[in-house]
């Protein structure tokens, strides 16, 4: 699932990697752009690039983006997108979708988020950076995260990309040639 950044949308997203990641890269991966839940309660960063709608993970208190109201619901809404269109593998998050998925992760971990959902096995973050929220930071990161990552950050990132993409789908074909098809859902839930 791809989690697109502040105040753009999942079909901005959309037009931004498949219209600019290579072949080598979108064909590997089965891609679902969700809308945040919130509808972006101020000016987009890419008005006049891309139309609207817009949208944003987290409706800040004024403009003090270290202060969120709807805090919780952002994660009950990810989850119940995951649990009505997955299963997913993993997350890709952009800016503020990568910050989310890393708490979501983090939180998913300590049971606290995603219970109802299979497990995060990867996240792709680009451009992203640690929730500021010292409420959200101190439940998501309380332990080391065990989840597999990918963090762009420079221009080295197509291979990158593709050796990670390797490495995820030689354990996701371990995975389903091992796990039984009827209990692989139970699996992904351990």
């Amino acid at each position: 699932m791809c989690l697109h950044g502040f105040r753009t949308s999942g079909e901005i997203m959309r037009r931004q990697v498949t219209g600019r990641w290579p072949p080598e890269v979108t064909s590997r991966l089965d891609l679902v752009f969700a809308d945040a839940p919130f509808p972006a309660e101020g000016a987009s960063p890419v008005a006049g690039v891309f139309d609207p709608p817009y949208y944003e993970w987290c409706q800040f208190v004024s403009e003090d983006f270290l202060k969120c109201r709807n805090f919780d619901r952002r994660f009950s809404y990810v989850e119940e997108l995951m649990a009505r269109e997955g299963p997913f593998d993993g997350l890709l998050g952009f800016s503020q979708g990568a910050g989310l998925s890393a708490v979501l992760s983090g939180l998913r971990q300590q049971g606290l988020a995603l219970t109802g959902v299979a497990k995060v096995k990867y996240v792709i973050q680009i451009a992203g950076a640690m929730i500021q929220s010292p409420a959200a930071a101190t439940r998501a990161f309380a332990g080391k995260i065990v989840c597999p990552s990918l963090h762009f950050i420079d221009e080295k990132g197509l291979q990158v990309m593709l050796r990670y993409l390797d490495t995820i789908e030689r354990e996701l074909s371990v995975y389903l040639s091992t796990v039984p098809l009827g209990t692989r859902k139970l699996a992904y839930e351990v």
